[in-house]
């Protein structure tokens, strides 16, 4: 009888250590952003700080273990078999939903995501049980649910949005007025003060509050309770002067050591809220494993009303999950991509956008732009100066090789994001709230980021967008965990067979996200984007858009000969997909366009004039990639509208120019790729034959249509196949023509 519930426990277990590894590579990343954004500490100081943080949250996370036991449903209302099915459908449904979430690059909620399913799972498995039932009716699920608590928990995660960006955006221009970004200059006492007043908070909201739930609480509690206003106003005290001697005596910059002790603050409130979030669920089966072991009754007659009780947690099992976490925080490469996500919407500076604007996006920034316009009528001229005054940012002197290394947003801002994240994060934690730490610190690092004037006229639109696209990503995130979970839980109800298959598919899917991750990673690094910083010098230039033209006619020279055949073959579902490729290709090389003006930033001053040069280049390269992309859509557009194929005189004319195009393109390629461009007047002969092989082909079909051409659709995609041809090949070479008169010239002055 309980040899399939063992089987389950396993599984829950494996599920459980799964769950940490994806649930922290979206997670954990949340108290590394401002670190790893201001650049105060090195990553690998960083990464110390912030495990032996992830430790000590693991140890205080006991108090949390109640929400999966008895926070969303109530638990004597189900028996152990229903308990063990709501539990395998929340964690079978949580790893892959945070695992898609991580593919992505996008950061969501493990607390919402684990709320939302024990909701779903816990309705589901309440509505059966109803409509087994002749004497319920729908009105008594709320018996099942545990809806105040449930209700209490959503609105509190949903009010920190708002809550964290407000108070965050408040918080910093508070702090900007008092150091503006010349913080370097500011008095020592100011700082000495700033660090009381952040290792205060700290202390007291991290450790203090952190403390109660734990085991430890007990022998010092009466020390803490009831002297809340001393030991705030001592700790102040205290560390005002230990900051004071710190700056004076020993040098040391208080705003790093605030943004180390609030990236261990704030990584010990992720790990004491969030631990219950990938743990509480198998070990509240397992409670409910021992309890119904030893009572002797049937599985689907036991009733769990023992889960309401309070059972301490085991401190050894805390510690390995947090273990767990502090290895997945080293290792994983999805984390990076989160950590990246979060970085680029809240730096200071400009740079290549993620995301793209929607209409919503817009709307926002002209309605802030309006509201803006409108407090400048309102406040006097003398205080608009004064606070401009305060968020006017120094100009640091760098070489151009160096400009990488300027962080991407300043220490004030880090301290801010970290104070803020750590005193929300463990208010909540204390009062026994799943608070949602990657609501809290994403929406403070935003609101920090726009009270400091971060977003300004040239990315608003960019970063609005993205903050939209990621909260709607939370939206998303609870819907599609309830609904999810609902359903898993239904088919585990209707046979336990389903159980093993269910496994199997996490596995497999897993698996699958993995090597997409990889392989698109491998893409990334490929990818050379133009904001990098290294000094550029004409030798530069050339490297720089070789490289370019010999990776874009190597791509456009397999994708024409993909068209070709799969138009052949009338093949829509390939031709779907070399579509997809030609409009990445087409985003590349508008990136590409994108960073020109970083580009010539970045060129020493004996190099300016390849610039011009360097832009003719990505205009002909914008030219060749809009050809292929109309031949690839016409040609889709063709099948996909189930026109008729195209004639075996017209494929055999089109294979044959291709053959030719293809050995043009390898031939530029293999010049850029070699750098022997000397070869390059040779290509340029050739290219004559294919031209005039190409009006043969257009004289070939008007003489069909005047014989025995009877398709019009055929002749129009035909017409447009060559034309776009002829373009395509007339961009080329033009291209050639301009880099063999640059290289000339470039190797006549040397």
């Amino acid at each position: 009888m309980g040899d399939p519930y063992i089987l389950m426990l396993v599984a829950l277990a494996v599920l459980a250590i799964v769950d940490l590894v994806v649930g922290v590579s979206n997670d954990a990343v949340n108290f590394l952003n401002s670190a790893i954004g201001s650049k105060a500490i090195s990553v690998r100081n960083i990464m110390i700080i912030a495990s032996v943080g992830v430790f000590m949250g693991a140890i205080t996370s006991s108090g949390m273990m109640e929400v999966a036991r008895k926070g969303i449903f109530n638990p004597n209302m189900f028996m152990f078999q229903d308990i063990m099915f709501i539990f395998m459908a929340v964690m079978i449904t949580d790893i892959l939903l945070l695992d898609i979430f991580n593919s992505l690059g996008m950061p969501t909620s493990t607390t919402v995501s684990i709320v939302f399913e024990l909701l779903g799972a816990a309705v589901c498995i309440s509505l059966i049980k109803i409509s087994a039932n002749d004497a319920q009716t729908f009105s008594d699920l709320w018996n099942y649910i545990n809806h105040e608590t449930a209700t209490k928990i959503i609105l509190g995660i949903l009010l920190s949005v708002v809550v964290a960006f407000s108070v965050g955006a408040i918080v910093q221009f508070i702090s900007r007025l008092i150091y503006s970004f010349n913080f370097e200059k500011r008095a020592t006492y100011i700082n000495a003060l700033f660090g009381g007043f952040a290792i205060t908070a700290i202390t007291y909201f991290i450790i203090i509050k952190g403390m109660k739930g734990t085991p430890f609480y007990k022998d010092v509690k009466f020390l803490i309770e009831g002297n809340t206003i001393a030991i705030i106003a001592g700790s102040f005290a205290v560390w005002s002067l230990i900051s004071q001697i710190l700056i004076k005596v020993f040098k040391i910059n208080i705003l790093k050591l605030i943004i180390g002790i609030g990236t261990f603050s704030l990584a010990m409130a992720f790990s004491g809220n969030d631990l219950v979030n990938f743990v509480g669920v198998p070990i509240a089966a397992w409670n409910s494993y021992q309890a119904w072991e030893v009572s002797g009754v049937a599985a689907d007659a036991f009733s769990m009303g023992v889960l309401a009780k309070k059972v301490p947690s085991n401190v050894w099992l805390l510690l390995v999950a947090g273990a767990i976490m502090v290895v997945t925080l080293w290792t994983s490469s999805k984390a990076q991509n989160v950590i990246k996500t979060g970085i680029d919407l809240s730096r200071q500076g400009e740079g290549h956008e993620k995301f793209k604007p929607n209409p919503l996006s817009r709307v926002t920034v002209r309605a802030a732009m309006a509201i803006n316009t409108g407090i400048s009528y309102i406040l006097p001229k003398s205080t608009l100066n004064f606070i401009d005054s305060k968020f006017t940012k120094p100009v640091i002197e760098l070489p151009k090789d160096k400009t990488y290394e300027l962080p991407a947003f300043d220490l004030v801002r880090a301290s801010v994001n970290l104070i803020v994240a750590g005193i929300l994060i463990s208010v909540a934690t204390s009062m026994k709230l799943p608070l949602s730490t990657t609501y809290v610190t994403f929406m403070v690092a935003m609101g920090t980021s726009l009270a400091d004037r971060a977003w300004g006229r040239e990315s608003a639109v960019y970063r609005v967008a993205g903050v939209l696209n990621v909260i709607g990503g939370w939206f998303l995130t609870a819907i599609t965990a309830f609904l999810a979970a609902a359903i898993v839980a239904y088919l585990i109800s209707w046979d336990m067979i389903m159980i093993p298959i269910l496994l199997a598919v996490v596995a497999f899917l897993i698996g699958r996200n993995t090597l997409i991750h990889r392989k698109k990673t491998k893409e990334d690094k490929k990818q050379i984007y133009i904001e990098r910083a290294e000094l550029i010098t004409i030798n530069g230039v050339i490297e720089e858009s070789a490289d370019h033209i010999s990776g874009v006619a190597n791509r456009v020279n397999k994708l024409y000969t993909n068209v070709v055949n799969d138009l052949a073959n009338h093949d829509l579902n390939k031709l779907r997909k070399t579509d997809k490729h030609v409009g990445k290709l087409n985003d590349e090389i508008d990136n590409l366009k994108d960073g020109v003006f970083y580009f010539i930033k970045s060129l020493d001053d004996t190099s300016v004039q390849a610039s011009r040069f360097y832009v003719m280049v990505l205009g002909y390269l914008q030219d060749v990639a809009q050809s292929i992309s109309y031949i690839s859509r016409a040609s889709y557009k063709h099948v996909n509208n189930n026109h008729k194929n195209l004639k075996k005189g017209q494929l055999k004319d089109l294979k044959h120019i291709d053959q030719e195009l293809s050995s043009l393109l390898l031939k530029v390629a293999d010049v850029y790729e070699k750098r022997t461009f000397d070869n390059l007047s040779e290509i340029l002969i050739e290219k004559q034959e294919l031209f005039k092989n190409v009006s043969e082909s257009i004289e070939k079909q008007v003489s069909r249509i005047r014989t025995d051409e009877t398709s019009p659709k055929n002749t129009t995609l035909y017409f447009s196949l060559l034309l776009e041809t002829k373009d395509l090949i007339s961009a080329l070479m033009n291209l050639l023509n301009t880099y063999e008169e640059f290289y000339l010239t470039t190797k006549q002055n040397k």
